[in-house]
């Protein structure tokens, strides 16, 4: 089976994330990048598949030359290669046209099932993965728990996750998939696999190499993010003293009429 995971580069959610002065993005100095942790669980899922069905797994991503390290994450977890699209040139797309690039970037190849994560951790949006399948006319299935595959049938049987439910969902290969958390427990790499990752296929390409240049890619863009505002800091805490009845009734009276929480 030939089986693409697409990878998006996150900042750590252990980073403390700063807002530049002008409010133009956020400061990237000193930031851990790392992989979206749904990316991993659709990772280990293609690598289990392939496992058992045999084939290939490869990685696809868009970015900067930085995201090179977290495909090679990928490839040391056992990816069999990797292909990033640069992204000179381009900033500021919107996931519209991401997932144009990214649809482009996987056209190039026949694929029997396309692997993502539900969202990425930075920005939450969960609309890349569906855009691409659009993109591509593939049927979708997102927030999935568990995926058996009928290699021989061409069918994939899903159960994923609803608002307080869970559905069962039968598609046609090839399809795109939204990995959710607790679909699989992803490996880690091993120091031997890290040194292997080293030496396997990682192609770069440009967005003109897909037929698509940047004039065209911001045309389509239908968001525009006019200013990033970090939240206002948190209040310092009150503490509340004296009869003990009295700091209740207080109590009561600041989270109806400060906090509005009853």
């Amino acid at each position: 089976m030939q089986i693409a995971v697409l990878i998006k580069e996150v900042p750590d959610t252990a980073t403390r994330i700063q807002v530049k002065p002008d409010g133009s993005g956020i400061v990237t100095d000193g930031i851990k990048w790392v992989m979206n942790p749904y990316d991993e669980f659709a990772l280990e899922e293609a690598l289990q598949i392939r496992d058992r069905e045999g084939g290939e797994v490869v990685l696809v991503s868009f970015g900067p030359s930085r995201v090179d390290d977290v495909l090679r994450q990928g490839l040391a977890m056992g990816a069999d290669r990797a292909v990033r699209v640069s992204d000179d040139g381009l900033s500021g797309l919107d996931h519209l046209a991401v997932a144009r690039i990214l649809a482009e970037a996987l056209r190039r190849e026949p694929w029997d099932l396309i692997w993502c994560g539900k969202q990425a951790v930075d920005d939450d949006a969960a609309q890349t993965g569906p855009l691409v399948a659009v993109n591509l006319g593939l049927p979708q299935a997102m927030v999935v728990l568990e995926c058996r595959v009928d290699a021989a049938g061409r069918r994939l049987h899903v159960r994923r996750e609803l608002e307080g439910a869970e559905e069962a969902v039968e598609l046609p290969m090839p399809a795109v998939l939204g990995a959710q958390r607790g679909l699989n427990t992803p490996r880690y790499p091993t120091l031997p696999n890290i040194m292997k990752a080293k030496r396997k296929p990682l192609e770069v390409i440009a967005a003109a190499d897909l037929g698509l240049d940047a004039d065209m890619l911001t045309g389509m863009c239908r968001v525009q993010v006019e200013q990033y505002i970090a939240p206002p800091g948190r209040p310092e805490g009150r503490i509340l003293t004296g009869d003990p009845a009295e700091a209740a009734r207080e109590l009561v009276r600041l989270l109806h009429t400060e906090a509005h929480i009853i």
